[in-house]
C-alpha cells in the first residue's frame, strides 16, 4: 500500500450531528473493547490501520433491523451504542460508528457519499453509501477509509494516490470521474462513484429511508449478516451459512430456528430473541449494491 502524502489541505469539515448525551469515553472504551483494541497513543496511520482491521474482524455487516422492525437513528451516540451492543449493521452505521470513534480518538475524519455501481454499470441514488476520509497525526494520507462495503480493502486507501494500491483483499485504484468525482475500482471493476465534498450524518437520512423500505433496494428482499476472519468471511444469509477459508467455500444449510440464532451468537456474536424473516416487498427486482 502507498503512504502518500497531501500537499493540499483538507476540506473544510461540518461540525459532527451529536446524540443527546454525545460521545463519551465510556462508549469510546466499550467500542474498543468490541473490536479488541486499545487506545492509541497517537492518532496515526498505523493506528488507523490496526483499528479497521480490527473492527472488520469484530462487527458483522448486517441489514437485520431493516427485518426485524428496529429503527434505524443516525446519530453518534445511537450507532456507537449498536456496535457496543453486540450489532453491526450497514453502511451508513458502520461507518457513522466507526467514524464516531476515530473522531473521538483525534482522526480528522469527514463524511463522504457515494454512488454504487450496480448491473451494466448503472449507478445508484445519492447517498446510496457513506465512506470516511480521515486525516492523521503523522501526516499521511489523507486515507479512503470504509468498513460497511462488500469485498472492500482491509486496510485504508490513500485517497490522493491514482496509482495502484495493493490489499489482502485485491489491487484497488481510485480514478478521476467527471465533475471531480472519484472511481474506485477493485480488480480493473468499478466499485463506487465518490464525491469528495464534506457531509453530515443527517444528509444520509434519506439513502437510508430508501434502502430500508424500497422494493428495489437490495437489502430490503435478502437477508446478510457477515464478517471478515483471519481466514476469510463468514455470511449467514437466512438460513444459508457459508464460510470462505484460504478461497474455499463452505456451506450449510440451517434447518431450525435454534440453528440459526446460534450461528448469529457463535458466529458474529449477534443475540437475537427471534429469527429475521424477510418481508416480501411488492415491487420489481432492483440491483444488488454489493454491500
Amino acid at each position: 500500500m502507498s503512504s502518500h502524502t497531501s500537499t493540499t489541505p483538507g476540506p473544510s469539515v461540518p461540525e459532527p450531528d451529536s446524540a443527546e448525551g454525545g460521545v463519551d469515553g465510556a462508549a469510546v472504551d466499550a467500542y474498543l473493547a468490541r473490536i479488541g483494541a486499545g487506545r492509541p497513543a497517537r492518532a496515526d496511520g498505523e493506528a488507523l490501520r490496526d483499528l479497521q482491521h480490527r473492527h472488520l474482524l469484530a462487527v458483522p455487516f448486517e441489514n437485520l433491523s431493516v427485518h426485524l422492525g428496529e429503527d434505524i437513528v443516525l446519530e453518534e451516540r445511537a450507532l456507537m451504542d449498536k456496535v457496543t451492543g453486540g450489532r453491526g449493521g450497514f453502511c451508513y452505521e458502520l461507518n457513522g460508528a466507526f467514524g464516531a470513534l476515530l473522531r473521538a480518538l483525534g482522526f480528522r475524519v469527514t463524511l463522504l457519499q457515494a454512488r454504487v455501481f450496480g448491473d451494466g454499470g448503472r449507478l445508484g441514488i445519492p447517498y446510496d453509501h457513506m465512506a470516511l476520509r480521515v486525516e492523521t497525526e503523522d501526516g499521511t494520507g489523507p486515507w479512503l477509509v470504509d468498513v460497511g462495503f462488500g469485498d472492500n480493502a482491509l486496510g485504508p486507501l490513500a485517497l490522493d494516490d491514482r496509482a495502484e494500491q495493493e490489499d489482502p483483499r485485491g489491487v484497488f485504484r481510485l480514478r478521476q470521474a467527471p465533475q471531480g468525482d472519484l472511481d474506485l475500482l477493485r480488480g480493473g471493476s468499478r466499485q463506487f462513484r465518490l464525491d469528495p465534498r464534506p457531509r453530515t450524518l443527517a444528509e444520509f437520512r434519506g439513502g437510508a429511508w430508501y434502502h430500508r423500505t424500497s422494493p428495489d433496494s437490495h437489502f430490503t428482499r435478502s437477508l446478510v449478516c457477515s464478517r471478515y476472519t483471519e481466514t476469510g468471511r463468514v455470511t449467514l444469509s437466512g438460513r444459508t451459512l457459508v464460510t470462505t477459508v484460504g478461497g474455499e467455500r463452505h456451506r450449510t444449510e440451517l434447518a431450525t430456528n435454534e440453528e440459526v440464532l446460534a450461528a448469529y451468537r457463535d458466529h458474529f456474536g449477534v443475540r437475537l430473541s427471534r429469527v429475521p424473516e424477510v418481508r416480501e416487498p411488492v415491487g420489481v427486482p432492483g440491483r444488488d449494491t454489493r454491500r
